[in-house]
């Protein structure tokens, strides 16, 4: 059975199940507490120290995502000590990091320029450091990297190995030196990725981001629009990333009911066809179909409504069923569709044809 105890945070008593830590529970009363590296999708790790919290009888500022609640816990979220060590936390990560926010993609969805302007933080006194490694280095198609913006929260590192089940991304060196690296500091492709955008999509900044959309617009500039994969019969949903009347990108739902973050490659990347050229966007037909006539050389396809196309389909099928029977006839299905539309495909080659010449293109 679990254990309930009594737990104050900023003067607030609250019940809470044992083992939680401290910012679950904050999160469950309305209690803001900043975080960089955690993401409830992820292990908690605690290596960013912007959760961190003042805790009565204990020594040092611990960070809420990882410290356990206990009964009689007396927790001071905003305290002036705790905000001092946010500060200064911050100062620290802004003077590793480019002062490009006006011509960074990230700017206006950027968890540590969020918190830079909430706690009114600028680069310290003692300067930058200024960039240390080239960016766009990967020559990976899909993800964008600039290390010089990483603060080394490791959220790539989790969401690749507990999510993707991947293990592309590890932390190498050590110091002022330390630093993310694809498998043992080589390409991501040559590290196993399987470009599914995973790390570029928990990334809080713009560390990792996605090539296709770069330069493209920004967060504020871009309509959200939720939709449902249609690659697959899986259902995943995300939020194309539309400006100007042509989609730009496609960002992570974290409320998708079915994949949550997570979408594979042709999810993330594969929408450039909605505004290919080649893309059909009517049905076709050949001309002697619509004339009633022996098929010749050089017939042309023809634009036509959904209806005439398929009424076609339907006199087609009909005539090759009664005058050749319905085995000569196959119906193929797709991993595309729903297993609710399978199912209907195989009901109509079964009832409505006579056959069970029925195959699915997943079948191995």
């Amino acid at each position: 059975m679990t254990k309930i105890v009594n737990v104050t945070i900023d003067g607030q008593t609250v019940q809470a199940e044992e083992g939680q830590t401290i910012l679950e529970v904050a999160q469950a009363a309305n209690i803001h507490i900043p975080t960089l590296c955690y993401h409830r999708d992820l292990t908690p790790t605690g290596n960013c120290r912007i959760c961190v919290v003042e805790v009565e009888k204990q020594r040092f500022l611990q960070a809420s995502c990882v410290f356990p609640v206990m009964e009689g816990m007396v927790v001071h979220t905003d305290s002036e000590r705790v905000i001092k060590s946010r500060r200064k936390t911050l100062e620290l990560m802004l003077a590793n990091h480019p002062q490009d926010c006006l011509v960074c993609d990230s700017s206006g969805s950027c968890d540590l320029q969020d918190l830079a302007y909430e706690y009114q933080v600028s680069v310290p006194a003692w300067g930058a450091k200024g960039a240390r490694y080239e960016a766009d280095s990967d020559p990976n198609p899909f993800v964008r990297v600039d290390f010089n913006k990483c603060i080394l929260c490791r959220r790539c590192v989790l969401a690749c190995n507990e999510i993707q089940c991947r293990d592309v991304w590890g932390v190498a060196y050590r110091g002022f030196d330390e630093q993310i690296v694809a498998g043992a500091d080589v390409v991501m492709l040559d590290a196993r990725c399987e470009s599914c955008g995973q790390c570029a999509a928990y990334c809080p900044t713009g560390a990792l981001s996605d090539k296709m959309s770069h330069g493209l617009g920004r967060a504020h500039q871009v309509t959200k629009v939720t939709t449902t994969c249609s690659y697959c019969g899986v259902g995943c949903q995300f939020d194309l990333n539309v400006k100007d009347g042509r989609i730009i990108g496609v960002t992570s739902n974290p409320d998708a009911p079915v994949n949550g973050m997570a979408l594979c490659v042709k999810g993330r990347y594969g929408y450039d066809y909605v505004h290919h050229p080649d893309r059909l966007a009517r049905p076709q037909v050949r001309q002697y179909l619509l004339d009633g006539r022996p098929k010749v050389k050089g017939d042309q396809w023809v634009e036509v409504d959904w209806e005439t196309a398929l009424e076609i389909a339907a006199v087609k099928l009909r005539e090759i069923r009664d005058v050749h029977g319905p085995d000569t006839i196959g119906v193929l299905t797709s991993a595309k569709c729903t297993n609710e539309e399978n199912y209907l495909m195989q009901k109509f080659a079964r009832q409505v044809i006579g056959t069970n010449n029925v195959d699915h293109c997943a079948r191995l």
